[in-house]
């Protein structure tokens, strides 16, 4: 997973920080007893690094942390552990969202957060719409059988009447720079920035404000995420110093300058919330959360759209060209859907991605694009935070959808209950 540099975040201890480049270990140092360790056997475990699978793996937790990951003959599981049988199942990172727009209304954002983590998210970004001081007051709130949630508070764009007021509307430079440093004084995670012109319908960000906008988050150490639609727009943004595209290019096919541009620039991160393919999909593995009354309208909605083909593939071939030049992905599915995730996975290894490489920008090198020093990898110090499938998503990658389990910060979320609520809330 390539490198990207800047600020972290996260609640790793300095023994922690100092053993997350080991992967393999042989035992919990110092630790007499087993009596708080959950020790995990017999599993295929996808780190989520990018790394190599570790088949036969044994993996140890205490106090929600990993403290050793390693194949059965490296790992010691001390005396008194609680032992848990995964034999013939494969572990893989919780999903780390990097591009969702939650409710700024506090209960209906908690049921999003868990509606999220019942299908495998363990860290999620709000990107630009939260209202008030919602995502602030909740980013650090452990939200019973819930994700994470960081936030970029409210996002930056040119006046789009008629659309949401939330995002601060900037008209000059002063307007960009004051915003920034409002979100920067509020304790915002990142900056998100919008440039489209919306089908014609506004005047979008020109260069003369998103510049001043990099600018002044780089001086306060924050990175810039940008919504954009036009290959003309990315190369500009580009050039400004741009930190991630929250979409990828959607008018045309990148060029060679395009490229030339980003490879210049190796850190820069795509996000690609890719459209769909606008083929039908079975949508069954929805049954859960979704009632069936509510499920069989949404399967009879599954038609051929030959305009959203056209468009998956533009979007397609440039998430394909841009990874195969080895530049970094990550993942994020735009909206509040819960169970686009696994849409998303799906649709980028149509895309031409591998599902290894999908389950790492979909962890590792999301995790690593929020700072996030905690999640995103099934390693030593990091937070417990994983997926137990039925099934091995690297030889079809649809079986993200065969979850077992959930485990956040070490434990398992209720699952059961969650899907109750949903589908008893629905019926009502």
């Amino acid at each position: 997973m390539r490198s990207i540099h800047g600020r972290r975040r996260g609640a790793i201890g300095m023994a922690a920080a100092l053993a997350l480049g080991a992967t393999f270990v042989s035992a919990c140092a110092g630790s007499d007893s087993g009596a708080n360790v959950t020790a995990y056997e017999g599993a295929r475990v996808i780190p989520g690094d990018g790394g190599a699978v570790i088949e036969d793996a044994v993996f140890l937790v205490e106090n929600g942390r990993f403290t050793a990951v390693g194949p059965r003959s490296e790992v010691e599981v001390p005396g008194g552990a609680t032992r848990v049988d995964l034999t013939g199942r494969t572990v893989m990172p919780a999903l780390v969202n990097a591009h969702i727009h939650l409710s700024s209304e506090r209960e209906e954002r908690i049921e999003q957060l868990q509606h999220m983590a019942y299908y495998g998210a363990g860290t999620v970004a709000s990107l630009g719409l939260d209202e008030g001081t919602i995502g602030y007051d909740m980013r650090d709130e452990l939200v019973p059988d819930g994700a994470r949630a960081v936030t970029a508070g409210r996002g930056i764009t040119s006046p789009e009447p008629g659309r949401s007021e939330v995002p601060y509307w900037v008209t000059t430079e002063e307007e960009a720079r004051a915003a920034v440093q409002e979100l920067a004084e509020q304790g915002a995670d990142l900056v998100k920035i919008w440039v489209d012109d919306r089908n014609g319908q506004y005047e979008r960000l020109p260069p003369e404000l998103y510049e001043p906008v990099i600018d002044e988050a780089h001086r306060h150490d924050l990175r810039v995420a940008a919504h954009i639609f036009r290959l003309e727009d990315a190369k500009g943004l580009l050039r400004a110093g741009l930190d991630a595209f929250a979409h990828g290019i959607r008018d045309q096919d990148i060029d060679d300058e395009l490229l030339a541009l980003w490879t210049e620039r190796p850190n820069v991160v795509l996000i690609p919330n890719l459209p769909g393919p606008g083929v039908p999909v079975d949508l069954s593995w929805l049954s859960g959360t979704v009632p069936a009354a509510e499920l069989a309208e949404m399967q009879a909605r599954e038609t051929d759209r030959p305009a959203q083909q056209e468009s998956f593939g533009i979007q397609a071939r440039n998430l394909d060209r841009i990874s195969e030049a080895g530049l970094p992905v990550a993942f994020g599915t735009d909206g509040s859907s819960a169970w686009a995730v696994h849409q998303e996975m799906e649709d980028m290894v149509r895309s031409g991605m591998t599902p290894a490489e999908v389950i790492a920008a979909a962890s590792g090198t999301s995790a690593e694009f929020l700072r996030m020093d905690d999640v995103g990898t099934v390693a030593v110090g990091k937070s417990a935070d994983f997926i137990v499938l039925d099934a091995d998503p690297l030889t079809d990658i649809t079986n993200t959808r065969r979850i077992a389990d959930v485990y956040l910060r070490g434990a398992a979320i209720d699952r059961e209950g969650i899907s109750a609520r949903l589908l008893g809330a629905t019926a009502q």
